[in-house]
């Protein structure tokens, strides 16, 4: 009998976009995949905001990694937290004592909220990074509205402020959507509370919003999130947040019990530190031109987790790309490519970006689509096509016709949306003392 070399094994790191996409184009060929997330599901993360503000359900944006590839036989998924990997011998360490042997590598771990040593930021502030994060903003908000309902008349000095740290476009996004349910809350609710005494400000330390676009988009963001009755606090630092009170470095201080962390991400603290690796600037990991680790030719970083080139050109030698959604997908396909490239003995090559252009939605009818060419659109149009491309990119059939049934319905009614607080607390017998599974 002929004996058969065995199948060269693929272990890919993290089930967000660019995990996916490398498990994608490695479909049906002759690798074995076996992705590694302690997710079970893949997040949406750019619709995170709307789980955080009452305007999606946590189903709408997920989705099971096994449903994904439950027809692919050469791909399967470990449910599992990786905490490192043994080079030697060529294994991922997992946190229950497990471990996955590989031939090839792909390191798409993703990033985590990035706190920039301020005082008291990880500890009062709430990031939206996951879907655990926007399911956790999404009660605290609903609670501080309940709150103000129970006693209208109140000094709530804080109460109802929400303070969005980063005017980027997820501070943009989420300032922009707070505004809306506040709307929501008193007109169609019946929550007592004075709308204008809601506050929502957005504090960044540039001296304008969603600074990757042009400046004619941070116009138009700062001048529809002002039409709305949200406050700019541009040109401003935080120097420290505490439970109640938000202190910037001009010595202005914000009261606010509601703190949203938007003010960037880091790869510190997640497992692309413990490879032993260098890294770039906010730990991203160093690669090469064809996204491999140095001196690692079978390991790859890809997405937010690497300091992923922009391309080989002479003009973008030095330049590196943004911790977007595209270019993890780009990114991820492109070290999958590399794999199969040397094993048919091919050399590798070098990974250049596609720029598609770059958007962010300031609220219903508001929206803001920057193409390569230079075209800004705005408003409705922006809007719309907005929510076309991320209804391309959503995972999974049903996740798109019950996205684009909300959001449908939320544009026609403006009263739609699950706000029901659903969290640990309420489920395991919290102030209500009762442990039964509630709505």
């Amino acid at each position: 009998m002929r004996e058969h070399e065995p199948v060269h094994r693929v272990v890919v790191v993290g089930a967000g976009f660019a995990g996916l996409s490398a498990a994608r184009t490695l479909e049906g060929r002759a690798v074995e995949v076996t992705i590694v997330d302690q997710r079970n599901f893949h997040t949406f993360q750019p619709l995170l905001y709307e789980v955080a503000t009452a305007g999606l359900e946590s189903g709408d944006v997920a989705y099971p990694v096994r449903a994904i590839f439950g027809r692919a036989g050469n791909v399967r998924f470990r449910f599992g937290a990786v905490t490192g990997v043994d080079w030697e011998r060529g294994d991922v360490r997992l946190a229950d004592g497990g471990t996955l042997p590989f031939d090839s590598l792909i390191v798409a771990s993703g990033a985590t909220a990035k706190f920039f040593g301020i005082p008291g930021a990880a500890e009062h502030s709430l990031p939206l990074y996951t879907l655990t994060d926007a399911r956790r903003l999404r009660d605290h908000v609903l609670r501080r509205l309940e709150a103000a309902d129970d006693n209208p008349d109140a000094d709530r000095e804080g109460d109802l402020t929400f303070a969005v740290v980063g005017g980027g476009p997820t501070g943009v996004e989420v300032a922009g959507a707070l505004a809306e349910l506040m709307d929501v809350a008193v007109r169609h609710d019946g929550f007592r509370f004075d709308r204008r005494s809601a506050r929502i400000v957005v504090i960044d330390g540039l001296d304008r919003l969603i600074s990757a676009f042009k400046g004619s988009a941070g116009d138009y963001a700062a001048r529809t999130l002002t039409g709305r009755d949200v406050e700019l606090r541009l040109g401003a630092m935080v120097k420290s947040i505490t439970d109640s009170c938000v202190e910037l470095e001009s010595g202005e201080q914000i009261p606010a019990r509601t703190v949203v962390w938007a003010g960037g991400v880091t790869v510190e603290g997640t497992v692309a530190a413990e490879l032993g690796s260098p890294t770039a600037a906010g730990g991203r990991l160093v690669v090469g031109p064809d996204l491999s680790l140095p001196g690692r030719p079978d390991a790859y970083a890809v997405g937010d987790a690497a300091a992923v080139p922009w391309g080989p050109g002479p003009d973008d030698a030095h330049r590196l790309c943004p911790q977007l959604a595209q270019v993890a997908i780009q990114s991820g396909r492109h070290a999958a490519r590399q794999i199969l490239r040397r094993l048919d003995g091919r050399p590798t090559t070098a990974f250049r970006y596609k720029d598609k252009g770059i958007m962010a939605t300031i609220g219903r009818r508001a929206a803001i689509a920057e193409f390569p060419s230079g075209v800004i659109v705005r408003g409705t149009l922006g809007w719309l096509a907005w929510l076309g491309l991320h209804l391309v990119y959503l995972i999974g059939f049903r996740n798109r016709i019950i996205v684009l049934i909300n959001w449908s319905w939320r544009y026609l009614s403006w009263g739609s949306g699950p706000r029901v607080i659903v969290d640990d607390e309420l489920e395991t017998g919290g102030p209500t003392g009762s442990r039964r599974p509630t709505i």
